[in-house]
Order: structure tokens, then C-alpha cells, then sequence
């Protein structure tokens, strides 16, 4: 969960780049390390206390670069709406606030698909959102399959009918060989979980089995949600690699390095505990 942790917050900080002007973490890691820290605090997964510590890193001023809808959640959980009436509805909540931020709870076992819709629906009331976020889980789970078209015709394998799965079942139609580039024609690149969670998946693999530092590039010049992006790819890849096997000339300029480690550690002397 380390790696998964560190490559999800280089792709945030390298990726984002274009976007803040800066090497700088924003909402993506903060919010995975938020729900990694409720994890802790609760002994496991519990969509009241998930709401609770995003409350509190809100109030703390420990988020940046929020999203509209995720943004609205809090403020409406700040004024003392319910979590589940505090997310944002319609077709504009479809957004990648579940996506980004799930990828702790796909070790807690007991975390199905019921446990993300709730943790989705903190932020995002959409079924999109939450099969978005669906898909990360169930990426990270496993198994690793032989090539990239692969990963993401598995992942889409998980979810029931809906717009995500057309566009994961439209990449994994390519040729495994294709540029990421070309995978982002089909995919697109914007903040909508139906984009971003097909892109991010196939760059994930790619990341792991080919060149980390080479995908992100591609990332980058490509565009888009490239924070997002780029986050969720390094999560995906961390977690096949590994601490160890990502580049240590990016993790050296990783910001907040020690603070990610230290919650990650923790997290899982929790999750990864075998059960008594």
C-alpha cells in the first residue's frame, strides 16, 4: 500500500504541475491520505467517520485544488448536512472525487461494492462516480493480467451496464502496443469519471511494466485532468511495484514525502494485519 500511496502522490505532484505552476500535492493525495487516516481512527472502514476526518481536514485547511462537487460536500457537511445529503447530484457529479481518493479502502476486504458507493457518495451522489471508483478498487485487487487492454476489459468485467464500462470496454478493444496518446483519443481526458478511469487504468500498467517516469511524461503532454490522471495511474502502478520499484530521482522530490510514509505505515500496520 506504500507504493500504491508514493506513486499515486508523484503522479498528483508531477502531473499537476501544468495546472498549479508547481511541484505540489493537491485534493487527490490529501484525500486518500484523509481516508487512509479514518481508516485508522475507525479500525476499519465507516462512512461516518470518513465524513468526519474530510471534515476536519477541510476546517484544518489541509485540502487544495478542490473539485466543485467535492468542494460543495464539505461546505453542506461544515453547515451540518447528513454525509448522505451532502454530495453533489446530477449529471455534473459524475465527477473523479471517488476515484481518486478509493484506492486505500481496496485492501480492507470487507469494503464492497455497497461500502464505495457510500464512501463515494460523501462527495458525489452518481452511479458513475462510484462504479468509477468501483473499477480502481477492483484494478487493485487484482489479478495482473499479461497486458494493458487486459487490465481494463477486467476492471470493466466488475461493473453493471453503465457509461463507464462502454468507455473501459472502447480502450480494451485496442491494440495493447498503442501510445497512450492514442488511448486518450478513445478515452478523453477530462474531470468526468467516465474518461478518466479508462486512461488512468491502461497508463497504470503501462507505468508498472514499462517506464514510470516515460508514461508520466505522456500524461503531461497530453492534457487534461493530468493531476487526476496521473494520480490514479501511479496508484495503480505503485501497487504492482511497489516502494521499491519506483524512481528514486522522483520520490527525492516528492513534497510531503515523510507525511505520506508516516500515515502509509500506519495504515498498514492496520489493514495488513492478519485477522486474529
Amino acid at each position: 500500500m506504500l507504493g500504491c500511496l508514493l506513486g499515486g502522490a508523484i503522479g498528483d505532484a508531477v502531473g499537476g504541475v501544468a495546472e498549479r505552476g508547481r511541484l505540489g500535492l493537491s485534493d487527490d493525495t490529501q484525500l486518500t491520505l484523509a481516508t487512509c487516516e479514518a481508516v485508522i481512527e475507525a479500525g476499519g472502514f465507516d462512512a461516518d467517520g470518513l465524513a468526519r476526518t474530510f471534515l476536519r481536514w477541510f476546517r484544518e485547511r489541509r485540502l487544495s485544488g478542490l473539485g466543485s462537487s467535492t468542494l460543495k460536500a464539505l461546505r453542506d457537511l461544515d453547515a451540518g448536512a447528513h454525509w448522505a445529503l451532502a454530495g453533489a447530484r446530477g449529471e455534473h457529479a459524475a465527477g473523479n472525487g471517488g476515484a481518486m481518493r478509493i484506492a486505500p479502502l481496496a485492501l480492507l476486504p470487507r469494503v464492497d461494492r455497497t461500502a464505495a458507493r457510500d464512501a463515494v457518495r460523501i462527495t458525489h451522489h452518481s452511479d458513475e462516480a462510484y462504479l468509477g471508483a468501483w473499477a480502481v478498487v477492483a484494478t487493485l485487487r487484482g489479478p495482473w493480467p499479461a497486458t494493458a487492454a487486459l487490465l481494463v476489459r477486467q476492471a470493466a468485467a466488475e461493473l453493471p451496464d453503465c457509461r463507464v464500462r462502454d468507455q473501459m470496454e472502447a480502450v480494451a478493444a485496442l491494440d495493447s502496443e498503442v501510445p497512450i496518446v492514442r488511448v486518450a483519443e478513445v478515452s478523453g481526458t477530462s474531470g468526468w469519471v467516465v474518461e478518466t478511469v479508462p486512461l488512468a487504468l491502461w497508463a497504470g500498467w503501462v507505468m508498472a511494466e514499462r517506464s514510470f517516469p516515460a508514461t508520466l511524461d505522456a500524461l503531461v503532454e497530453i492534457g487534461g485532468d493530468t493531476d487526476t490522471i496521473a494520480s490514479i495511474a501511479g496508484q495503480v502502478a505503485g501497487a504492482r511495484v511497489g516502494r521499491g520499484g519506483l524512481p528514486p530521482d522522483l520520490l527525492s522530490l516528492l513534497p510531503e514525502r515523510e507525511t505520506i510514509e508516516a500515515i502509509g505505515r500506519r495504515f498498514c500496520a492496520l489493514a495488513c494485519a492478519p485477522p486474529p
